[in-house]
């Protein structure tokens, strides 16, 4: 390779490597995620928390719950070398739970890093609650901040808007799964009867095309043993004609 396309290769993989990089960096910011919840369901959500900071450990992460529509169960799921501390308010007025009129509900969940431990730079760390029902609605958004050791904060309050640039520190917005495809799919239904006779039938496709390639396989075998058997006449019976 000359000078020239080897500076040039060079130059292509650098710039990559450097967008590459450049969308990791943009894309870190606080995150949940659920597999299972629905609207006015239950289910797990986890949040996703990655260090922003070079030279800091982030030691808390604190978790504002909806207040409007109020989760009226949560539990925490406990993670290694951090405390959890669930803050109780008083609904005003009360709201209505399986038939059961609640009071109070965990408006606020903090996670803090016991002394001396944290998300050091460069890490991530996953904090999961368990909780609902969640409101009837496409989405639900939280309110998280997240304190290092040096004191910083990080809030991540910001809405974003659709049409709009994500903002600098945007509020975790949770996507709630329609009940009706969740089901489907935590059951197996519907697309996955689909999925399956379309790999019975693809399995029988192959079993019969072995079944002709196998067959083609032992006729060329038999035409190839009476090809050489048909030499074998041949060469005798001009052996015989000549010696004649």
């Amino acid at each position: 390779m000359s000078t020239a396309p080897r500076r040039l290769a060079v130059l292509t993989l650098a710039t990559g490597i450097a967008v590459v990089a450049g969308s990791g960096v943009a894309s870190a910011h606080v995150r949940v995620s659920s597999s299972d919840a629905t609207p006015g369901g239950y289910g797990v959500f986890t949040f996703r928390v990655p260090n922003e900071s070079d030279t800091a450990s982030t030691t808390s992460l604190r978790i504002q719950l909806p207040t409007d529509t109020p989760l009226t169960f949560v539990q925490a799921e406990p993670v290694a070398g951090w405390t959890i501390t669930p803050t109780t308010t008083q609904l005003d007025p009360p709201v209505e739970s399986d038939g059961e009129e609640i009071t109070q509900a965990v408006t606020v969940v903090q996670f803090t890093a016991e002394t001396g431990g944290g998300i050091a730079p460069g890490q991530f760390q996953e904090f999961s609650l368990l909780g609902g029902p969640f409101p009837d609605a496409d989405s639900v958004s939280f309110a998280a901040v997240q304190t290092y050791s040096d004191g910083s904060e990080a809030a991540w309050i910001e809405p974003t808007v659709e049409g709009q640039d994500e903002p600098q520190y945007p509020a975790p917005v949770l996507e709630l799964a329609a009940g009706t495809e969740a089901a489907g799919d935590a059951h197996g239904s519907g697309s996955a009867d689909a999925d399956a006779g379309t790999t019975t039938e693809a399995a029988s496709g192959d079993e019969d095309g072995n079944g002709l390639a196998v067959t083609a396989l032992v006729l060329g075998g038999l035409g190839l043993v009476a090809g050489l058997a048909g030499l074998a006449l041949g060469l005798t019976a001009r052996r015989r004609t000549v010696g004649s």
